[in-house]
């Protein structure tokens, strides 16, 4: 198994991976391994008492301390911590594979669109339970209705530029954060594609959707999100300075 590089690579650099982490010791090497080579990953630590800090940085990753409880804290304090020019996020829990990510950052870079979104398709019993797919479901329809995008699904791999998803002043810090995300950047104009990628069952206990009480507190925080005013009353900045 090999250590992540922070060493640049002509191809492939300039990019940071966020990963939050909880109690993910048993995935963080799998998923630290499947980080592409020239990339910086950024581990955000959010509490854990496995040992998973010490994990990532014997792996090589750079780690971010989070105090703040939630998955949205988490990420942001990963997005703050990152000076690549593009931004990925991802899973840390071995369901979603990194190395994924190389084409949406093609994407980026290539000027095709300004937010890459993975869209998960289970692969093996229980990678994704009936009660998380259908509160997925019905907030992908609620988003439609309230951006027009016709997306899937609200998954948390994603990539865009560093400078333009800081420019969206996300707010939410708990799980409504990667909805907010898409919310905001639908509202800036921005370019918004999704692409499918292998889900596979996780490593560990989900610490959102495995029960329909996590679910349910899910769907609550992005149905907040969706009620938000929209970016069209308030400043807003898309990409390259598009308004």
């Amino acid at each position: 198994m090999r250590a992540v590089t922070n060493s640049p690579s002509p191809a492939r650099s300039g990019v940071d991976v966020v990963l939050p982490c909880l109690d993910e010791a048993g995935a963080l090497p799998w998923v630290l391994d499947r980080v592409p080579a020239g990339w910086r990953a950024l581990v955000v630590d959010n509490g854990s008492t496995d040992g998973s800090a010490e994990i990532a940085r014997s792996l090589g990753a750079t780690v971010v301390r989070e105090e703040r409880r939630g998955f949205g804290a988490a990420c942001h304090a990963g997005l703050l911590a990152a000076t690549a020019d593009v931004v990925c996020f991802c899973d840390c829990d071995a369901s979603l594979d990194p190395a994924l990510l190389v084409p949406f950052v093609e994407e980026i870079r290539a000027g095709r669109a300004d937010l890459v979104l993975g869209r998960r398709r289970p692969q093996g019993r229980g990678a994704w339970p009936a009660h998380a797919r259908a509160g997925n479901l019905a907030l992908s329809l609620l988003l439609r209705r309230r951006t027009g995008l016709a997306l899937r699904d609200l998954g948390p791999v994603r990539a865009a530029r560093r400078e333009a998803l800081l420019g969206l002043g996300l707010t939410d810090r708990r799980s409504g954060y990667p909805l907010q995300m898409v919310v905001r950047a639908a509202d800036a104009g921005w370019r918004v594609t999704e692409h499918d990628v292998p889900y596979l069952p996780r490593t560990g206990d989900s610490k959102v959707t495995g029960t329909w009480r996590g679910t349910w507190q899910a769907v609550r925080d992005m149905s907040r999100v969706l009620r938000e005013t929209p970016a069209g009353e308030r400043d807003r900045t898309a990409p390259g300075g598009r308004r």
